[in-house]
């Protein structure tokens, strides 16, 4: 059977590898030891697959770290820098990623409507820059699970919180297999599989 043909990359109402951009805030040690929402092994090995999989289909990355550079904090896991090395990440001050210009000047400068976002924690430094964003005009897709709370209750409740403003709940597996879309993507496929199938061991 014959795929029908490709539809407008740009265009589409769905996400494709032409149409977003990641934005990867706060992804650091303190944070990421803090998260109570959910496991942190898995925490890290879905936003590292997230990150794998803009990485193979080319998509736009945003990093944005807060305090390193005032020494509160330290940097992005590295994790994160060994699959994003070319990637510099935006420190910042403000708790809301939004409220800093570099942030937004970066977001905007990817040319994409569409933002792939995840952080940490979801009650803060997701839900602020997700609510901003939107009320910007742009169209925000929550990982929800590469991102966490600081308790169940607070993830869920920051992710309630914006996707009544209209963000829409993504996987990271949904998202790699929205940008793939078809097998005969043949270029990718090899990537696809090896993040796919190792993290969730089909």
């Amino acid at each position: 059977m014959a795929s029908r043909p490709t539809r407008n990359p740009v265009q589409d109402h769905l996400l494709t590898p032409s149409n977003c951009a990641v934005v990867v805030i706060d992804y650091q040690p303190v944070q990421v030891t803090s998260v109570a929402s959910m496991d942190r092994r898995t925490l890290v090995a879905n936003i590292v697959a997230l990150a794998k999989t803009a990485k193979l289909y080319d998509v736009p990355v945003v990093l944005t770290t807060v305090n390193v550079n005032t020494g509160r904090n330290q940097p992005l896991i590295h994790q994160l820098r060994d699959i994003l090395p070319t990637v510099e990440p935006i420190d910042r001050t403000a708790i809301n990623a939004w409220e800093d210009k570099d942030f937004v000047d970066a977001v905007r400068a990817t040319g994409r409507k569409k933002l792939v976002m995840a952080a940490l924690w979801t009650e803060v430094c997701l839900a602020f820059p997700a609510l901003d964003a939107l009320r910007d005009g742009f169209e925000v897709y929550a990982v929800v699970d590469a991102v966490g709370g600081t308790s169940v209750v607070a993830h869920q409740a920051g992710l309630e919180r914006i996707m009544q403003a209209g963000a829409v709940p993504v996987s990271w597996v949904q998202f790699a297999c929205e940008l793939q879309r078809d097998w005969l993507r043949e270029k990718t496929v090899p990537g696809f599989a090896e993040i796919v199938f190792a993290v969730e061991g089909h």
